[in-house]
């Protein structure tokens, strides 16, 4: 897909209805939105997630590929499709924080909207009711400050739904590199391969309207939560959407103070720091 800046320079207008003709058709939108966590995925996963058949999702994911919106890579007897760049995910998610809510008909969407609200990866961090509670977690012992983890959309200045937030400047404390040292989070493996990364960022999660860790740091917290197994990718079904394993709820009670089975009943209330170090 040509960037606006290649366009200007030989002279034509941007013309959106290209990608808004690809990422429009239903089934389209569905694959790219499974997408959206940057893991490659075979076409049998994203048949799955778009409803169609594999001889239908086939021809979806070539005018995908085609229009620069995916590229594919062979392994074995597999293609694996990932969105083509940072550009066209930034635009998806811009698009989401404008595009209603598909309304939920059936028993298999309704288990689906759980689990992702439950826990589920934005791009390479954690996000839905556990990530919002890692995040809390973190606020509430002092070991991320800048912030309470609140999202108010009356004073927000740049912060919307569904993107990487830009009004707090949170940081990681010395209780906070202790916490990860704990873990065994290689964060500074982490920082030599981003390096063009914030440390701590955050997104606003759309579901919950509240902030979640993002940053190298987050990065590395939701690549160690896996590594544990505390959290598992479903295989079907929800490829965004993370399984709380029988470890992960000693894991996060233990070390966050986090109960998952009442996450989803939960509601989370403005932080006040216990141990504001830095």
């Amino acid at each position: 897909m040509s960037t606006s800046r290649e366009s200007i320079a030989a002279g034509g207008d941007i013309d959106f209805s290209v990608p808004a003709e690809l990422i429009g058709h239903p089934a389209r939108s569905a694959m790219l939105v499974a997408l959206l966590d940057r893991h490659a995925l075979p076409m049998s996963m994203l048949a799955s997630e778009a409803g169609v058949s594999p001889s239908t999702a086939s021809a979806h994911l070539t005018k995908l590929v085609e229009g620069g919106l995916l590229h594919v890579r062979q392994q074995g007897r597999h293609r694996y499709y990932a969105l083509a760049s940072r550009d066209v995910a930034d635009a998806l998610e811009a698009l989401a924080r404008v595009s209603p809510m598909r309304p939920v008909r059936s028993l298999r969407a309704d288990t689906r909207a759980r689990a992702m609200r439950l826990a589920r990866s934005c791009y390479d961090h954690l996000a839905g009711h556990l990530g919002v509670a890692v995040m809390r977690s973190l606020l509430e012992r002092g070991a991320v400050r800048g912030g309470d983890g609140l999202h108010r959309p009356e004073r927000a200045r740049h912060d919307r739904l569904s993107a990487p937030g830009k009004d707090i400047d949170y940081e990681l404390t010395d209780s906070g590199h202790a916490l990860f040292d704990e873990l065994g989070v290689r964060l500074l493996t982490a920082i030599d391969s981003r390096k063009r990364r914030r440390l701590v960022a955050y997104c606003v999660d759309w579901t919950e309207q509240r902030h979640h860790l993002g940053g190298t740091a987050g990065a590395a917290l939701l690549s160690r939560f896996e590594e544990l197994e505390w959290l598992r990718r479903k295989t079907k079904g929800a490829p965004r959407a993370l399984t709380i394993t029988d470890a992960g709820k000693r894991g996060f009670a233990e070390h966050f103070d986090i109960d998952t089975d009442t996450l989803a009943t939960t509601e989370a209330a403005p932080v006040t720091p216990l141990h504001p170090k830095r």
